[in-house]
């Protein structure tokens, strides 16, 4: 029987990419994830991230999806938040993959809300599993977030070599604020993909930048 785990890395980041990845395996075949070292990728240091996932290709079938800052905020403005974002990318691998189970990181604590709104978009007859901190307690989503997160750090460290961006992309990280303030001291606007205009960090720090223009006018009158 195949099973899929799913997972994603970059959802509560201001800068760049949201990465979603599923990992399929035969049943019989789990324990090798144990065997590489699969666990809970937050416990795993990139390096090792990275070498177990080169291995999990060897393994199974792997599929990733990236969703890049403008395809974000497109999403938003038609009015698709993050969480039925991510179900309909879900979907979209379940749909790809034909597993016949499928284990999934619930993103939201309403868990049957989002069982409920994959239901109608999956088109294959399969068994779901959904729960929070799947990641956690399944190897085969393990497997998965090690994926997304190794994906998500490799498009990171192309950003931080084009743009100089330093930091880890997420909201709760000063570094990353502080440099997206002092790019628009320098810039008119972002640029194109690198970050996510709809967020209310980016909406707040561009604010920031018109009123200090406001003073500085003012000031020189």
């Amino acid at each position: 029987m195949k099973v899929i785990g799913i997972d994603e890395a970059g959802k509560g980041c201001v800068i760049g990419p949201l990465i979603i990845a599923g990992f399929m395996i035969d049943q019989e075949h789990e324990n090798e994830l144990i065997k590489i070292g699969v666990k809970d990728s937050k416990e795993l240091a990139p390096k090792k991230r990275e070498v177990i996932a080169k291995k999990l290709e060897k393994l199974g079938d792997v599929f990733v999806l990236n969703i890049g800052p403008c395809k974000i905020d497109n999403y938003k403005k038609e009015g698709i938040n993050l969480n039925q974002l991510e179900a309909m990318k879900f979907c979209e691998i379940i749909n790809m993959a034909s597993p016949q189970k499928v284990y999934i990181d619930c993103p939201t604590k309403n868990i049957k809300k989002f069982e409920k709104f994959l239901k109608k978009m999956i088109k294959n007859e399969t068994e779901l599993v959904v729960e929070n901190f799947a990641d956690k307690k399944y190897p085969v989503v393990s497997a998965a977030s090690i994926i997304a997160k190794n994906v998500r750090e490799k498009e990171i460290e192309k950003l931080r070599k084009k743009y100089g961006f330093e930091g880890s992309g997420y909201t709760s990280d000063e570094k990353t604020i502080e440099w997206m303030k002092n790019w628009l001291k320098n810039h008119k606007d972002f640029p194109e993909g690198l970050v996510r205009k709809s967020w209310i960090t980016t909406e707040f720090i561009f604010r920031d930048k018109k009123q200090s223009r406001i003073s500085s006018f003012f000031n020189k009158k």
